[in-house]
């Protein structure tokens, strides 16, 4: 009765707080210029109406009838703060570019994931963390990683697959991620400290998304509590890896080697003045951001490829040609390369309609860091601005029957994909802050998919074909598949 009368206590302060602040709001506001819809009922405004419509995979009906009802901009209130809608290819553009906006996370997001990482930083701040990702992932760099990806694939196949009648697709992938994140961004082999840091990160995410308050039975204080030993674990891997690069500079070696893991490279980062560029804190949130990014878009898109697979026989047939293709030119057991992710131009085009059709990000949220509008309308100061994928993607007048799975609209001499505006595929978002992972993200699937097509072929265990968003798409069960070996061509 105790945790009751606390949570009701918080429920009841909480309301009463951002009830005030969205009056508030309102009354700032130019009511004339503001765009159509209502702000609902105070705090809750369409929040749960939103939700529950993900969970039942219907939150792309539910943004459309919006669409139909409003037009492409629309006022409402999602998860207590006052918000405009904005949907279709120049409402993308005018997001993604546009200096008036700046990115916002829920309050449990940051929390767990830490105040100085790239998804809530703005200006120079975000351009100086950015940049520093992005050393990591240049492309010289990435050609590096293939072998690694392909060993750690060949391993992961060996031991959860080989050998089984049924798997589990989607909690297999999200390890395959994470144990292939764990070995390039922080360095750390096969063994306890890993599985530990797998066990807390699978403890981090359910509560990611949840009411950000800290009481010992819920999910966001578990989530909180894994937050902070995976933050340690990076904190130490930090120093330690700070003392070997303050050795390299000792012997005249200030930079990090062509292979390092991220935090090394990281590290070794430094101004025009010879001063390092990221704090140790940054680092490590930021290394925290990496996990979570590198590990839920790989894992869902390859889960979500396998279950489209398995009931499209033309589409599987030419991959698995397409990938036997370059096998004959290898050698047995030998490692994948740079120049054979080029050639498998099929599945990545199976790649970019699977993002296309279920995108891993149903949407995100920036936050109006002035008055500012669009196609006339008012956007106050402090309001967020809400923007989803499958605006875009489910266009009929964009995609020719956007229901229908067709890999060839990514076919760069296709007419129907060269005439489809810009910022309308977003699977990755766009502009400049557009996911700076989108590479790295390929060398895993097309690595996984090449293995993984010539080895095995496989079928749904449930008739029911269906998936909901918590706030990732999930496929029922898991998608549970049965398994055999594929005889060698």
């Amino acid at each position: 009765m105790d945790y009751l009368a606390i949570v009701v206590a918080l429920v009841v302060v909480t309301a009463s707080s951002i009830a005030i602040h969205l009056l508030a709001r309102a009354k700032k506001a130019r009511p004339g210029n503001l765009p159509p819809g209502s702000l609902g009922l105070p705090v809750i405004g369409q929040s749960l109406g939103l939700l529950r419509a993900m969970r039942g995979d219907g939150g792309s009906r539910w943004i459309q009838d919006r669409i139909d009802r409003y037009g492409p901009v629309s006022k409402l209130s999602l998860f207590g703060r006052p918000t405009v809608l904005l949907a279709g290819p120049a409402a993308n553009k005018f997001l993604f570019f546009s200096g008036a906006f700046s990115t916002r996370q829920p309050r449990s997001v940051q929390r767990i994931l830490g105040e100085k990482s790239i998804l809530d930083l703005h200006g120079a701040d975000h351009r100086r963390v950015r940049g520093a990702l992005l050393e990591f992932l240049r492309p010289d760099m990435l050609k590096a990683y293939v072998g690694r990806i392909d060993g750690e694939v060949r391993r992961h196949l060996q031991e959860n697959w080989a050998g089984r009648a049924t798997v589990t697709v989607l909690p297999l992938m999200k390890r395959l991620t994470f144990d292939i994140i764990s070995a390039l961004l922080f360095g750390l082999e096969r063994g306890a400290v890993r599985d530990a840091l797998a066990g807390d990160f699978v403890r981090m995410i359910e509560g990611i998304w949840a009411v950000p308050v800290n009481l010992p039975f819920t999910a966001f204080s578990r989530s909180l509590k894994a937050s902070g030993r995976a933050r340690r674990v990076l904190q130490e891997i930090t120093r330690e890896k700070k003392k070997a690069s303050q050795v390299e500079v000792e012997h005249g070696n200030g930079k990090a080697s062509r292979n390092s893991d991220l935090i090394t490279c990281l590290l070794g980062l430094r101004d025009g003045h010879g001063q390092r560029l990221l704090t140790d804190e940054e680092i490590v949130d930021n290394a925290m951001v990496a996990l979570i990014a590198g590990h839920d878009t790989s894992s869902i898109l390859m889960t979500f490829m396998v279950r489209h697979l398995a009931n499209d026989d033309a589409t599987l047939a030419a991959m698995v040609q397409e990938h036997e293709e370059i096998a004959k030119n290898k050698g047995d057991g030998e490692a994948l390369t740079w120049e054979d992710l080029a050639k498998m131009k099929l599945t990545w085009r199976v790649a970019q309609e699977t993002l296309r059709v279920v995108p891993p990000i149903f949407g995100n949220f920036r936050r109006a860091l002035e008055d500012t509008e669009f196609d006339g309308y008012l956007i106050p100061k402090g309001w967020q601005v809400f923007w989803t994928a499958n605006v875009t993607h489910m266009d009929a007048s964009i995609f020719h029957e956007p229901a229908k799975f067709d890999p060839s609209r990514f076919e760069t001499e296709n007419q129907r994909a060269s005439a489809a505006p810009p910022f309308s595929f977003v699977a990755f978002g766009g502009g400049p802050r557009i996911c700076p992972g989108i590479e790295f993200s390929r060398i895993e699937t097309l690595v996984t998919m090449h293995h993984l097509v010539r080895q095995f072929r496989w079928k749904l265990c449930c008739k029911e074909d269906t998936f909901v968003r918590d706030p990732m798409p999930s496929p029922l069960l898991g998608l549970p598949v049965q398994i055999e070996h594929r005889a060698s061509p």
